[in-house]
């Protein structure tokens, strides 16, 4: 368990399936929604002479999707209308993750169960190559939907209010004329407006909306409902972008590009091997979050990768935690810089972890086990969040992925877990 890691395709798709290991194994990846629906919309791509079917090409994004840690991250609207409502966004850290069954261990403590979400289930399929009919009509849709994008006619609609390469020369520029616009307290109603129309909200929670924020006496959207605000800005901003042609009209995948920002205030570090992320990211990210260019991360994990090759066959079958419970090497190396940097007490968690007994290891599979079964609890459902004692994520995970056993292969042999 590392640092929560926001990651688009481009990375993934960069790493070997050894080096997707140790991503998932060292960090915590926000499973981003644009990243699953990118990778369902290849399945609707032509093939060319030479190429791998499309299917092929998603069974591999597939095989090195994170398994072991991180989550599937609720989608941006729903959050943004949850937080028009009152509710507030998750810290930097903290990944939104849908569902969850209120139950109580045998123990007698709260907490909740995360069942396997839908798209790891769809990823698991994916891997074998199974694939539902619905899926390659979604992602017919979704590549018909980015042809359809006009860019342009949103560049205009700014340009018509001002919007010019003479008047807006920079990003950083675009960046400050988007957030004053957020943190006006003037026409709060057109604010609101953009954000109906920007997110499709229901026409029935609209007046809800409107009501709630009147009752706090229409404060800056900032103030009152902070990720709905970032979500704005990240649209504004772009809109303004385009108008002042610092990012191309003629690539409908910038929209799909920049809408990875919206999920950056969940996460400590976001790596991409983008242009346009690498351009626009930084101006987003608070000072403590890091923007890591994709290349890198790949190197250093193919760095430790080739290290820990060097162990032999029976070392590796002790598991990720007890292999490598921290990024091997020294304090330089980027992996480890970052794990230090955002997670430090998480060296001595894993340390803790890997030194285990396989006494201790049985008990406390057994006792998840339990808790994971254990029937829904009414009365937890209405438990403040801070009182839930344990928590538990169900996971889709291989005995061995590549040339590494994701847990030890005792536990996997004893449990009848197959391999990837």
């Amino acid at each position: 368990m590392g640092p929560v890691v926001l990651f688009d395709k481009s990375f993934l798709q960069s790493l070997t399936l050894d080096e997707s290991v140790w991503f998932d194994h060292f960090f915590l990846p926000v499973v981003c929604p644009l990243f699953f629906v990118e990778t369902l919309a290849d399945l609707a791509k032509q093939r060319k002479d030479g190429e791998r079917s499309p299917e092929k090409v998603v069974r591999i994004i597939a095989d090195k999707t994170p398994v072991i840690s991180g989550a599937p991250c609720v989608h941006h609207e729903q959050l943004c209308i949850a937080n028009l409502l009152g509710h507030e966004a998750p810290l930097i850290g903290q990944i939104p993750v849908a569902g969850g069954r209120p139950v109580r261990g045998a123990d007698g403590k709260p907490g909740v169960v995360f069942e396997n979400s839908p798209e790891a289930e769809a990823f698991a399929r994916w891997q074998h190559g199974k694939f539902h009919e619905i899926e390659h009509d979604a992602a017919s849709n979704w590549r018909e939907m980015l042809t359809k994008l006009n860019l342009s006619e949103v560049a205009q609609r700014m340009g018509a209010l001002g919007i010019t390469p003479q008047s807006c020369r920079t990003v950083k520029e675009a960046y400050g004329i988007a957030t004053s616009l957020v943190n006006s307290r003037f026409e709060p109603k057109q604010q609101i407006g953009l954000l109906f129309s920007f997110l499709q909200v229901p026409q029935h929670l609209q007046s809800q909306i409107i009501h709630c924020w009147s009752q706090a006496g229409f404060p800056p959207l900032a103030e009152y409902a902070s990720y709905a605000a970032h979500v704005l800005t990240v649209e504004i901003f772009f809109q303004i972008a385009l108008a002042a042609k610092l990012i191309s009209t003629q690539r409908p995948s910038n929209r799909v590009d920049i809408a990875y920002l919206f999920y950056l205030p969940f996460c400590n570090i976001f790596v991409s091997g983008d242009k346009l992320h690498k351009l626009c990211a930084p101006l987003f990210l608070r000072k403590e979050q890091d923007f890591i260019w994709a290349p890198e991360l790949k190197s250093d994990l193919a760095r430790i990768n080739r290290e820990l090759l060097l162990k032999t066959e029976l070392e590796r079958q002790v598991g990720l935690h007890k292999l490598a419970p921290r990024p091997p090497g020294i304090q330089s190396n980027l992996t480890l810089a970052l794990w230090s940097k955002h997670t430090p007490k998480s060296l001595e968690i894993d340390m803790n972890i890997a030194t285990k007994s396989p006494e201790a290891e049985k008990n406390l599979f057994d006792h998840l086990k339990s808790f994971t079964n254990a029937p829904a609890d009414p009365e937890v459902a209405g438990m403040p969040i801070d009182e839930l004692q344990n928590i538990s994520i169900e996971r889709l995970v291989p005995a061995k992925k590549g040339s590494w056993w994701l847990i030890p292969k005792r536990v996997a042999d004893a449990e009848g877990i197959t391999k990837a």
